[in-house]
């Protein structure tokens, strides 16, 4: 039986991390503010109404973390967004918006402007299930954000560091199998660094396939499919139950269903699953990795980027049984290295690259294969 996020220990640390809650509802500020408190290890140092407000606390209380509404009187989360991290640069800034189409597309846009992830807020707090999960979501963010140490840039800014010596040497290079499959893995701040990737493989991407799981509410992946389409000028949207999957294309798991594949008369096809969730995720990268190395099995090409957990070790050890490359993301680029760094530390990783190294790597790999 899996054991409850909320009950999980708590990492120790000398000082509580400081939390700024921002929403325009007294109610939820309050709720919100209680499960924080509860969950051990934060201090909420101050709540906002709107967003001017928050920008103006954030100079005076320097908040770790902010937890940011979207729909707010006078000035909104997006506009605050900016602002709040032009006074205090150093601020972790989670969006909260409720689900709708609408908020999926301003939640984005916060992370292109320095958000680091996201959270689907319950339309009442009167809905006891999804306010259990909203807290378990919401606990399980904070804790992974306030583990990781502060960095004075972000990621995309970030030139190319020297790679660390992980814990365990990465694995020699596969062989000269031309790559049939790219398979992506990420979340907490995986759709920044999907984009990064992607645009660094404009050149090669008409000759392969893409499969990308990441962490997302159903509302958001539909949006992410579209913005990646207008970003690259490729066909992007999200898999099909029973579609091919052909090279060219970009496939992003539903919000809420696996994703896997199986070959029907010598051809990969998606395949959509309701099966529980793995490592508390539907998706999880653990079952495309999986299904991808039983079907394209050396063939096949990875990358798992910033994300908190594990998902992805399990099925990474598939792939790299089957002769499949494993390609991590360092820690010094990723928002959270917790799926990364679960690779790196399981000794599946043949290379562990920057965020800015990682597109390059691929290209080459992909294209030197295919010459």
């Amino acid at each position: 039986m899996p054991v409850d996020r909320l009950t999980q220990p708590i990492p120790m640390q000398s000082q509580p991390t400081r939390v700024m809650i921002v929403d325009d509802s007294a109610i939820i500020r309050g709720m919100i503010a209680r499960w924080v408190t509860e969950a051990g290890g934060f201090d909420v140092v101050c709540t906002a109404s709107n967003g001017q407000m928050a920008v103006d606390l954030a100079e005076r209380h320097r908040p770790e973390i902010v937890l940011l509404d979207i729909e707010m009187p006078e000035v909104d989360g997006l506009t605050a967004l900016p602002m709040i991290l032009k006074a205090r640069p150093a601020s972790k800034i989670i969006v909260i918006s409720t689900l709708t189409q609408r908020n999926a597309k301003i939640s984005l846009k916060c992370l292109s402007l320095g958000a680091v992830d996201y959270l689907a807020k319950p339309e009442s707090a009167r809905a006891v299930d999804a306010a259990a999960e909203f807290r378990r979501d919401l606990v399980e963010k904070l804790r992974a954000l306030s583990a990781t140490k502060p960095r004075q840039s972000r990621p995309s800014l970030v030139p190319v560091p020297t790679v660390p010596v992980p814990a365990q040497s990465p694995l020699p290079k596969s062989g000269n199998v031309r790559p049939q499959c790219l398979l992506i893995g990420s979340s907490t701040g995986g759709p920044r660094a999907v984009e990064r990737v992607l645009q660094d493989l404009k050149p090669v991407l008409a000759t392969i396939p893409v499969l990308i799981v990441q962490h997302m509410p159903a509302m958001f992946t539909a949006v992410f499919a579209e913005h990646l389409q207008t970003l690259l000028s490729l066909p992007c949207h999200e898999a099909k139950d029973g579609e091919g999957i052909d090279a060219g294309t970009v496939l992003v798991a539903p919000g809420g269903r696996h994703m896997g594949m199986v070959c029907v008369s010598g051809k990969p096809i998606i395949r959509l699953s309701d099966a529980p969730p793995e490592n508390f995720c539907r998706p999880a990268v653990d079952v495309l990795f999986r299904e991808a190395a039983s079907v394209y099995g050396g063939a096949a090409i990875a990358t798992v980027l910033t994300g908190m957990g594990s998902d992805g070790t399990n099925g990474a050890r598939h792939l790299v049984k089957a002769g499949a490359t494993v390609i991590a993301q360092d820690e010094a680029t990723s928002i959270v290295w917790g799926m990364p760094g679960s690779i790196v530390k399981a000794g599946l990783a043949h290379e562990i690259l920057p965020l800015n190294a990682i597109g390059r790597s691929l290209k080459g790999l992909i294209a030197g294969a295919s010459r």
